[in-house]
């Protein structure tokens, strides 16, 4: 569970393995994680003299994040690994930070995400989807950018008909399975819903989020919580707060078609 401090106001390390992510994901990862509070560390881990990180250079200087050299002393291992463990361990005990964001794709961060969580701090991860799900369920939270950056994509433009048997595949491996999705919030639905089968969106968001790490609406294609609710064929329905002068915005429901 996330701590008690005010959503927004939570402040981060973002801690970047650049040996397993691209240029193309960092603008997402900061635009997330300014969603999710203000962010204290910027740093970004490989060995900037290899030629393999030379098209990374120019956006470290667009988003002010802090190159961290490490060299890789053998070759075919990941040296960047053992930098970022370290500096994490070293901001968790004399940083001000409420959480921490790591971005990778590597299941070698399964163990320091666990650590971090056990200490009370709020961890969302960041990667591609062929990220084990051993590092996915260690967070609280984890996002497949290359899923929001084609998500985004497919909205800009006219959308593709069809998919290859080997894309859907690839997808079901990705993320927890739709079906099961529907499953969960039919249960919630049962278990917190009033005497009308009415609950909170935002409930469900949250309940599903505790129970899936790897839960984003994006994921299934969709921005909004409720496009996918009723893409699910669940009944949303709009509720006024307030009565006269204390009106205030809407709030959404969700319950079984009747």
């Amino acid at each position: 569970m996330y701590n008690n401090k005010k959503y927004g106001d939570k402040k981060f390390a973002v801690l970047i393995d650049a040996d397993n992510n691209s240029k193309d994901y960092i603008k997402t990862v900061f635009d997330e994680m300014t969603d999710e509070g203000i962010i204290t560390y910027k740093r970004i881990y490989g060995d900037w003299t290899s030629p393999n990180l030379k098209s990374m250079k120019e956006i470290l200087l667009e988003y002010s994040i802090s190159p961290i050299q490490q060299y890789s002393y053998t070759k075919g291992k990941n040296s960047t690994d053992s930098a970022m463990i370290i500096d994490a361990m070293d901001i968790l005990y004399t940083g001000d930070v409420d959480g921490f964001c790591l971005v990778s794709s590597d299941s070698d961060f399964t163990k320091l995400a666990s650590r971090l969580r056990e200490s009370g701090k709020d961890v969302i991860g960041m990667g591609k989807q062929q990220t084990p799900k051993a590092f996915v369920a260690a967070c609280n939270k984890f996002k497949f950018v290359d899923l929001i950056n084609e998500t985004d994509s497919n909205e800009a433009k006219p959308k593709k008909v069809g998919k290859t048997a080997a894309k859907k595949e690839k997808e079901q491996d990705s993320k927890t399975p739709l079906d099961e999705i529907k499953k969960a919030i039919t249960k919630i639905i049962d278990e917190k819903s009033d005497d009308d089968g009415w609950v909170l969106v935002s409930l469900v968001g949250l309940m599903l989020q505790n129970k899936y790490s790897d839960f984003d609406t994006r994921n299934y294609g969709h921005k909004k919580m409720t496009n996918l609710l009723k893409a699910l064929d669940f009944e949303v329905k709009a509720f006024q707060e307030g009565e006269g002068d204390a009106k205030s915005g809407q709030v959404f429901y969700i319950r079984n078609k009747k």
